[in-house]
């Protein structure tokens, strides 16, 4: 494959890579992503309301019970595993080469996959927030509820996913630590992201490092402005370039 050595030879020399991802990253592990072709937002599942009036938060507070009954069936995958690109990404990490994975993601494939510092830009599914009492509950206590609206074991609170919302902000410490790290990186990889959803994307006009990489099946904005670019599998490319054969 075309730059396969100098990509192998460039992650192995680096000390402070940082992937940027987003869907296209867990696509493989079989959660559909939402803007392409078949995607979340393509579909309307028999409702007049859109996935992104859902997925607000003035329909989640107003409409909880819809809300629920949507993100129950398109945003919760617990049986979904880890792919390739999330092992290789654990992977790196654990060599002491990967310093951060900032994902647009909410599904915590990074973490079951192994890597520890995950900087999660858009929360978890994994972690859900009394609205009353600020009691947190984990994904099975929301799975296993009786009730369409979780509610709080204390106080009876409705429950909120610990996911940013259209109409919410950013984890300001969160952005703030994605920033940081990626002004501090010498490599950059974006995979799985279109770089079209602000202020996500704009995080790219901080990387002042050595090389800029970008993985997407799709063009991006940011094309233009990368080192490489390759419009393929983000699972089968990313593997080939941790491996460690002996070939250089």
């Amino acid at each position: 494959m075309e730059h396969l050595l100098e990509l192998r030879q460039l992650l192995r020399r680096s000390r402070s890579i940082v992937f940027f991802g987003g869907a296209g990253t867990s696509t493989e592990s079989g959660i559909p992503d939402f803007r392409s072709e078949g995607g979340l937002y393509s579909t309307s599942e028999g409702t007049e309301v859109p996935p992104e009036e859902i997925l607000s938060r003035r329909f989640f507070m107003k409409h909880p019970e819809d809300f629920y009954r949507f993100y129950r069936k398109k945003m919760i995958y617990p049986d979904a595993k880890p792919n390739a690109a999330n092992l290789a990404l654990a992977k790196l990490e654990q060599e002491g080469r990967l310093s951060a994975v900032i994902t647009q993601n909410i599904d915590g494939l990074h973490q079951a996959a192994g890597s520890r510092n995950v900087l999660e830009l858009h929360g978890s599914i994994h972690r859900n927030i009394c609205l009353n009492c600020h009691e947190s509950y984990d994904l099975d206590y929301v799975l296993n509820s009786a009730e369409n609206v979780p509610k709080c074991a204390i106080c009876r609170g409705k429950l909120k996913p610990d996911v940013v919302l259209y109409e919410e902000p950013l984890d300001e410490k969160v952005l703030t630590a994605s920033i940081e790290a990626i002004a501090g990186a010498d490599v950059l990889i974006v995979g799985g992201t279109s770089l079209t959803v602000y202020p996500a994307a704009g995080l790219i006009r901080y990387f002042n490092g050595d090389r800029f990489i970008i993985i997407n099946r799709s063009p991006t904005p940011f094309d233009g402005t990368a080192d490489y670019v390759f419009h393929d599998s983000i699972g089968q490319l990313l593997p080939q370039w941790v491996d460690d054969s002996p070939d250089s």
